[in-house]
C-alpha cells in the first residue's frame, strides 16, 4: 500500500461506509429522509479523515501503531457523531451516541470482513 493508492482507498471506503451505514440506519427504523441525508454527509466529513489517517499512520509506522490509531479514531468518530446526530436528526428512538456506535461498528466489523475475504 502507498499513498498513490489513497484516492481510490478513499472513495472505495466511503461508498462502503455510507452503503453500510444507510442499511443498519433503516433496519434501526431511521426513516425520515432528512435523518439519512445527514448520517451520509456526516460519513462524508468523517470517513475520509479517518480513512487517510489510518493509511498514513500504517504507511509511516506499521502494523501496531496503526491498530492503536484505528482505535483512537473510531472511539473519536463515534463521540463526534453521536453529538452531531444529537444535533441534527428527529430520530430519537436510539440514543443518539449508541446509534453512533451501531453505525460505526456495523460499518468498521463488516468493512474488515470484506477486506480479509
Amino acid at each position: 500500500m502507498n499513498l498513490n493508492n489513497l484516492p481510490i482507498i478513499l472513495i472505495r471506503c466511503l461508498l462502503l461506509t455510507i452503503i453500510i451505514e444507510v442499511i443498519v440506519a433503516l433496519i434501526l427504523s431511521v426513516k425520515d429522509k432528512k435523518d439519512i441525508l445527514n448520517v451520509v454527509l456526516v460519513n462524508v466529513i468523517t470517513n475520509p479523515i479517518v480513512v487517510m489517517t489510518q493509511t498514513i499512520l500504517y504507511i509511516k509506522f506499521g502494523y501496531n501503531i496503526e491498530m492503536i490509531g484505528i482505535l483512537v479514531l473510531e472511539i473519536s468518530v463515534v463521540l463526534v457523531e453521536g453529538l452531531i446526530y444529537k444535533k441534527v436528526l428527529n430520530y430519537n428512538k436510539i440514543n443518539p451516541l449508541l446509534l453512533s456506535l451501531l453505525l460505526n461498528a456495523s460499518s468498521f466489523f463488516i468493512g474488515e470482513l470484506i477486506n480479509y475475504l
